[in-house]
């Protein structure tokens, strides 16, 4: 069965990112997390929590307690597929998620963003609303 470091670097290769990548991610030196790799430290349950999440793994799978790839979810799960589409569209990468960058985007940007999340607000509003509607049975 692998090894926590044989994950770490599995998975690092499959997404196509560096140590320095991972390192700048975690908010850690590329030597500190190198060491993960070779095995010389091991991260801390919240840093195997995160990777896991950024790979979509589960962390039993990132420990090496199971050789399946167990995603987090399945396939017709919200959240899954979400995360599938973060990665498809490299949102990690570019900082999507950091609200510092955020603070870059112009008048139009967030205009846009505006729309997209009164998009979002509406579809939720139109699903709760045929919840509603559904006669349980």
């Amino acid at each position: 069965m692998a090894t926590l470091k044989d994950r770490l670097k599995e998975l690092r290769k499959k997404n196509n990112l560096t140590q320095a990548d991972l390192a700048k991610f975690l908010g850690i030196s590329e030597s500190a997390y190198g060491y993960y790799e070779q095995g010389r430290n091991e991260p801390s349950l919240s840093t195997i929590k995160v990777l896991s999440k950024k790979y979509g793994v589960s962390t039993s799978y990132l420990l090496g307690e199971v050789d399946n790839n167990t995603t987090i979810g399945n396939e017709e799960d919200s959240l899954f597929k979400i995360n599938k589409l973060i990665k498809e569209f490299g949102f990690d990468d570019f900082g999507f998620f950091d609200i510092e960058q955020w603070k870059k985007l112009s008048s139009d940007d967030v205009d846009e963003l505006r729309r997209h999340f009164e998009w979002v607000a509406q579809k939720a509003k139109d699903r709760d609303d045929n919840k509603k509607k559904t006669p349980k049975e």
